[in-house]
């Protein structure tokens, strides 16, 4: 067989494990290797590929089951665990390895991340620790276009959250490598620029001050602070220099090209594993070792019979890599580097090695920049107008300037040479000063980008093909077909009859989202805890993306887990009109009897009462939303008092279809004779799986589904959306109906909540 047939059949085989909605058992996954036998042996060349396929999905499925058995079985109960230590941010969060389990030592480690306590000794990564854990499953909020916290942490491998309720020390000594970068960051202490020369050098951005990082993301060149090719490259480069210098010495039958290849290798080799053997760095790694065998085979290989295999050999030793997002922005760069220069190479030449060099970076930016559009939509939901400039001065002086300048004060720490250290760490750090100054002086490029544009964003390459192949001349009529179906959703509107009420999964805390003819209405807020909030991460991309427009916020009550986002959100839209029950400065006010219309919709506000001096909860501003036919009841965190102080007096008016469940569902709300008075049909809870207060209540959910609600949690369907037409109503949850994913799924214990 050949090697980029196998390498195809690899990549086909283990690509499935990004769609699956579930993985199936192991009865399933026997008879898919029974069948992938049984058609490999079959003479037929497309039966031996379709057999082989099949015997890579039931690696790749084997390898996700392997992945998600520890938060399936280890959150039921304590465990005796040995611990290594990979990563620590020197207070209380530190990651790691268990390499035991109750005494019995694991082949495959699973990762698992400590969080929130204090260990009685300094922690390194390298030190061995033997803990009693109590652990929880990994559990992401998801939202449609949000960070997939979630699917993040498999293809990272940390599975599993926890606590220690003892440790002990068994292993004090730290890795070399920690050692290593303890001992630079201390040669780098007094730059300037120490966070930013540690991140180029071995990959640790953790320090990165928030203003840094929005600094390259305006201008598009946060692709500089990732260990990746560029870097394992030049030292794979700076190997091969001195392997080649080395053969000056050699007598002439010593010397041959194997030598300075694999000096090369084993440099990159070794610089990915000092930097942590991050993903891109050891995926690297991995890439150039298929490209030194494959160079070893005496063969010619295409770039892109390389690309594949390299792809490919990536996802076989981790097939849980499918899930990750930089995997596939490098693939999709690397492809799109081969399809511009080989589709479109450098038009003419420039007459002096000065004038090449700018034109062929010109070309590369300027490919990039299109071709990327896909990736950078469906990752990053924007792109920078600055990214051209910037990164046409940024790219020559990070490559051939900052980061030499950092591998060589690296090198000469390593061996302990004092003599040009503090010149190499000098002119990096001078280097990055101007390379600030640069990008600071650039306007602010960031774009937001919606979702109707991901298909359009596709025209560059589409475009491209026509040109070569002439297709714009022989088939007009069918390019502007294609375009105009690409362009389909970005003129498309919805229909003006239509509106849709989102419930966002903000954890603890509660925002909902009424979306009517392109508008938005909040509300409430969500939550904010110290260095940010719900606004700024997620209700703000979160409308950006669906293309929403915010015109006002109601909030319900004055505790942060409502308003914890109002901040920001007026921060980027300081138009938006607020109505609230606190009589706050700005605030319309949110009593009964308040009544208004937005976008055709009825908003009437039926507690509290204006007189009240009620405070806290049962001040919540509880508001009903028609449109004629059907309705929702906002509820806020109304508690008993409330709800029985509205049926005593005011209970004609508040029967709703949907009903948003008073306070995250405790048991100090939702009285039955509130419930049996509104007459929904669903009832919509807000609340973080792993809150303190085991909310929602199994009581008042039960409550709810004898009194015939379907019952919906952001825990358990993440987002949830309601959809309202002349037609009917519907409602779906992303996490098990909207985006099904195996690696979506509620793991460990059904009712974890503490």
């Amino acid at each position: 067989m050949r090697l980029t047939a196998l390498a195809a059949c690899i990549t086909l085989g283990i690509l499935p494990l990004a769609w699956l909605p579930a993985l199936p058992g192991m009865r399933t996954v026997w008879c898919v290797i029974i069948a992938g036998c049984l058609l490999a042996c079959l003479r037929s060349l497309a039966f031996r590929y379709a057999g082989i396929t099949l015997l890579f999905l039931a690696w790749g499925i084997l390898a996700a089951m392997q992945a998600i058995w520890p938060a399936q079985h280890l959150p039921a109960a304590h465990h005796r665990v040995e611990v290594e230590i990979t990563h620590t941010d020197n207070a209380t969060r530190h990651q790691g390895q268990i390499l035991r389990l109750d005494g019995k030592r694991l082949l495959a480690t699973p990762g698992i991340t400590l969080y929130g306590q204090y260990l009685h000794v300094p922690v390194c990564a390298g030190q061995r620790w033997a803990m009693t854990l109590r652990t929880r499953a990994v559990h992401g909020q998801l939202n449609e276009g949000g960070f997939d916290a979630q699917r993040y942490a498999l293809a990272s491998h940390q599975t599993l959250t926890g606590r220690f309720i003892d440790a002990r020390l068994l292993e004090s000594r730290c890795s070399s490598r920690a050692n290593y970068l303890h001992s630079l960051g201390e040669a780098v202490a007094e730059r300037q620029w120490k966070a930013v020369i540690l991140a180029l050098g071995m990959g640790e951005r953790a320090a990165l001050s928030r203003e840094i990082k929005e600094t390259f993301r305006q201008t598009g060149t946060a692709h500089l602070m990732a260990i990746s090719g560029l870097h394992i490259a030049l030292a794979a480069m700076l190997g091969w220099l001195f392997a080649r210098a080395a053969q000056f010495l050699f007598p002439a039958h010593w010397i041959n090209w194997r030598f300075p290849l694999l000096t090369g290798l084993a440099c990159a080799v070794f610089y990915a594993w000092l930097t942590g053997l991050q993903p891109p760095a050891l995926r690297t790694a991995i890439s150039l070792c298929v490209w030194a065998l494959l160079r070893l085979s005496g063969r010619q290989w295409t770039p892109w019979q390389v690309w594949l295999c390299c792809i490919a050999a990536i996802l076989f030793s981790d097939p849980l890599a499918v899930l990750s997002d930089s995997l596939w922005l490098s693939a999709f760069a690397v492809a799109a580097l081969l399809f511009w220069f080989q589709w479109f190479p450098v038009p003419f030449n420039a007459r002096t090695w000065l004038g090449r060099g700018a034109l062929n970076l010109l070309h590369l930016q300027v490919g990039m920049l299109f071709l990327l559009l896909p990736m950078q939509l469906a990752i990053f939901h924007g792109f920078s107008l600055s990214a051209l400039v910037a990164n046409l001065i940024a790219v020559p002086l990070v490559t051939f300037v900052t980061v030499p300048l950092i591998l060589a004060g690296m090198l000469l720490h390593l061996v302990g040479s004092t003599f040009l250290q503090p010149l190499c760490w000098a002119l990096a750090d001078m280097s990055l000063e101007l390379l600030f100054t640069i990008l600071r002086g650039l306007p602010p490029g960031w774009v937001d980008i919606d979702k109707r544009w991901q298909w359009l964003c596709w025209a560059p390459w589409l475009l491209l093909i026509a040109i070569r192949f002439r297709l714009w001349r022989m088939l007009p009529a069918i390019c502007v077909a294609c375009l105009t179906l690409l362009a389909f959703p970005v003129w498309h509107t919805a229909r003006p009859d239509e509106w849709s009420v989102h419930m966002l999964d903000v954890g603890q805390g509660l925002s909902i989202v009424i979306e009517r003819r392109g508008k938005a209405l909040l509300y409430d807020t969500g939550t904010a805890w110290p260095g940010g909030d719900s606004g700024a991460q997620l209700i703000a991309p979160w409308l950006r993306w669906h293309g929403l427009q915010p015109e006002g916020i109601i909030l319900s009550h004055d505790h942060l887990d409502h308003r914890g986002g109002l901040d920001s959100l007026l921060k980027i839209w300081p138009q938006l009109w607020i109505r609230s029950p606190m009589g706050w400065a700005g605030h319309a006010p949110c009593f009964r009897g308040e009544r208004w219309k937005w976008q055709g919709l009825t908003f009437t506000a039926h507690w509290p009462l204006k007189e009240t001096r009620t405070k806290g909860n049962n001040r919540s501003c509880v508001v009903k939303i028609e449109d004629g036919r059907y309705s929702v009841l906002l509820t806020g965190d109304i508690e008993e008092q409330g709800e029985m102080a509205m049926l005593s007096h005011y209970w004609a008016h508040l029967q709703a279809t949907l009903i948003q469940v008073p306070h995250h569902g405790s048991q100090s709300s939702s009285t039955l004779p509130f419930i049996q008075r509104v007459s929904g049909t669903a009832a919509l809870a807000s609340a973080s799986r792993y809150n303190a207060w085991r909310l929602p209540s199994k009581k008042i959910k039960k409550r709810y589904q004898q009194q015939g609600y379907q019952w919906y949690e952001t825990p358990r369907q993440g987002q949830i959306t309601a959809s309202f037409s002349p037609q009917g109503w519907e409602i779906h949850g992303l996490r098990d109906q909207l985006l099904p994913r195996w690696y979506h799924q509620w793991f460990g214990v059904p009712r974890d909540n503490g």
